[in-house]
């Protein structure tokens, strides 16, 4: 599909009857008539119309690879709004030099269909030079969130981040942008930035999806093999003891750390990159739980670097 193309409809496909049903893992359900987009002009056309009738458009970017975390947040979107647009684009930009970009998984057939199912009105799909064209050079950074946890573990990866959102937000203009809790740190810097730049989006989380065992789904499971899939579940075992802890009473952020590595050392593949309690707001270490914070922790288990989160307190 070259960029001459404009958007084009996906032809409607009926994979299942008005109920849908589960394959596998994912929700397969009747498919709307998606539209494909590649140019940014493209996506603007479409969505300047809608707006025109009146249809306010939720916005879910992707880096594809979809899994039931992803359906789930469309889902959501879809009912927040009257249109809902979707992005698949693996941004070259949030990658360090020795990470995974060339072997990230783009199943861009399946990805479409899942898409689809979901409820999503349009896919812009678009290419590495529609969103770094030649001589672009602005970067955004949202400072002091960008620089703690992901931030420390992988520099600039942030700013490849909040960079290739921004410029998402401007050519869709949605009135409501949906992020996934699994990223909550990404979320979070996503917050700032939209608060700080005065952008009209309302920006929501849907909650982390999470396959039968715990782990939370995410597109780098399909690295694991199946003694580090079986080893993996230790993330979300580990934060499972600390949230048990914070019900009982526990308030101390040492101990919260000390209980998820005790649970670790029960899975010898589980290599820690971090385990942190962080004031849910400004990211920054506590030593005391007293207001909502985020316990937070990243690891490798076998080629695969993981990512696993949970909130507590207030809002």
């Amino acid at each position: 599909m070259n960029s001459g193309m404009g958007v084009r409809p996906v032809p409607r496909r009926t994979e299942v009857g008005s109920g849908g049903r589960r394959t596998g893992r994912l929700r397969v359900a009747p498919t709307r008539r998606l539209v494909l987009a590649r140019s940014g002009a493209a996506v603007r056309r479409a969505c300047d119309g809608w707006r025109r009738a009146g249809d306010p458009i939720a916005f879910v970017p992707t880096m594809g690879a979809i899994h039931e975390g992803h359906q789930e947040l469309m889902r959501r979107a879809r009912s927040s709004a009257g249109r809902l647009v979707v992005s698949v684009f693996v941004n070259p930009l949030q990658f360090g030099p020795n990470e995974d970009f060339r072997r990230y998984p783009r199943p861009r057939a399946r990805d479409r269909r899942l898409i689809a199912a979901a409820g999503a009105d349009l896919l812009w799909e678009p290419r590495v030079t529609d969103v770094y064209p030649a001589g672009d050079s602005t970067r955004v950074r949202v400072a002091g969130l960008d620089e703690v946890l992901e931030g420390a573990s992988r520099p600039g990866h942030f700013a490849g981040v909040t960079t290739v959102v921004l410029k998402l937000l401007n050519v869709v203009q949605p009135d409501v942008l949906w992020l996934g809790q699994k990223d909550a740190q990404q979320a979070r810097l996503i917050e700032q930035m939209v608060e700080d730049l005065f952008l009209p989006v309302r920006v929501r989380r849907g909650p982390t999806v999470r396959e039968p065992d715990g782990l939370a789904r995410s597109s780098r499971n399909a690295y694991l093999d199946t003694e580090a899939r079986r080893q993996a579940v230790a993330l979300s075992l580990g934060l499972s003891e600390a949230r048990r802890a914070l019900e009982r009473g526990e308030r101390s952020a040492a101990a919260l750390r000390r209980i998820v590595r005790n649970v670790w050392k029960r899975y010898p593949r589980v290599r820690e990159d971090y385990v942190a309690v962080v004031d849910a707001s400004s990211l920054q270490p506590v030593s005391s739980v007293r207001r909502r914070v985020l316990v937070a922790v990243a690891a490798r288990v076998g080629p695969a670097r993981l990512i696993d989160n949970f909130e507590w307190g207030a809002r």
